[in-house]
């Protein structure tokens, strides 16, 4: 009896033992050791039958308050914490501003059975905004959080001062103009193939026009952290993105929008999801940014365009003071015509 209780000790032991190791293999994940320029708070979210907690930087003003707020959403291979060095020069103009991580990417939770969708996002970040009290914002969107900005626009017009895009995603239809469904088993199979080496490469060339600069590693590092964790949750969560993305556009929708829209374009930009899935003389008509964001402009009834032609997809991060001068100026404008 001894010794078969002496065994069951030693499983039960093996076992904690593997659990233990498994989840610390796991740290980082939800980027646990990665550090955000300003504290990290996180709000309960009862979600889709699950309870999840939604990551969030509330950050406020340095100098004197304007009674202003600016919100910032993220985009799909980004976080929060690189709209650091924005962060800072708004709270130094007397803005609160909040960040948040959307559920599903990088300190929030990360539910790998979640209906991702832009709506579900939106609302997500309505009730964060909710919650903490904000009922007026500038909705500040890049990349794939240009997408989900214009949706939260479209969602909650009364609730949106002002819509900026920088360097969004979705400007065009990708399906429509060419590009295959891609399948997320196919997206899936994509992203478990993604190496430290290729994440720099495509950052450089597109996110800045083919610099480099050694400030730039961190977010090359910020995004494979999370794949050294858990490499299947991390390609997995990727591919639904992915999907997401692809099969829910909002370009459709620009002239429905109902708020002051303010494009801030880098026009070395070259984002077009799945163009890595066509022939050449498809891939040549896809991702023009500079014919997108004229065209784009078109098409919202009261929108602004101010272009950076030197500039890749992170102008926020190419150069900072540069975009940080254009981005105050803006919200100059948009808030001397509400006091007019």
């Amino acid at each position: 009896m001894m010794k078969i209780c002496r065994a069951v000790s030693f499983i039960v032991t093996l076992l904690l033992i593997s659990s233990f190791v498994s989840a610390n293999n796991k740290t980082g994940f939800r980027l646990e050791n990665f550090d955000y320029p300003y504290p990290v708070q996180f709000m309960p979210l009862s979600s889709q039958k699950k309870q999840l907690d939604m990551a969030y930087m509330d950050v406020k003003p340095t100098a004197k308050a304007n009674g202003k707020t600016i919100v910032l959403f993220h985009g799909k291979n980004f976080c929060a914490a690189t709209w650091g060095e924005t962060i800072k020069a708004l709270a130094a103009a007397g803005y609160r501003v909040i960040a948040m991580d959307q559920i599903g990417f990088c300190k929030s939770s990360k539910p790998i059975d979640y209906q991702y969708s832009f709506h579900q996002l939106a609302t997500n970040s309505w009730n964060l905004l909710n919650k903490l009290g904000i009922e007026k914002a500038v909705i500040v969107g890049h990349s794939m959080g240009g997408m989900l900005a214009t949706r939260y626009a479209l969602l909650y017009p009364d609730n949106v001062d002002a819509l900026f895009l920088v360097n969004p995603i979705g400007l065009e239809d990708w399906l429509a103009k060419g590009v295959p469904y891609v399948s997320i088993k196919d997206w899936y199979k994509n992203q478990l193939t993604l190496t430290t080496k290729r994440a720099r490469a495509y950052q450089q060339k597109t996110y800045y026009a083919g610099q480099w600069r050694d400030d730039y590693q961190k977010w090359v590092d910020m995004l494979m952290i999370q794949y050294r964790a858990d490499k299947e949750d991390s390609a997995w969560l990727s591919a639904i993105h992915y999907d997401m993305i692809l099969t829910q556009p909002v370009v459709h929708e620009f002239d429905q929008l109902s708020v002051p829209t303010w494009l801030f374009i880098g026009e070395k930009d070259n984002t077009a999801i799945g163009k890595a899935f066509v022939p050449d003389d498809i891939k040549k008509q896809l991702g023009n940014y500079p014919v997108l964001a004229r065209k784009t402009a078109k098409a919202i009834p009261e929108s602004h365009l101010i272009l950076f032609n030197d500039l890749g997809h992170s102008p926020q991060i190419q150069e900072p003071e540069r975009f940080q001068q254009a981005l105050l100026n803006a919200l100059n404008t948009v808030f001397s015509k509400q006091s007019e």
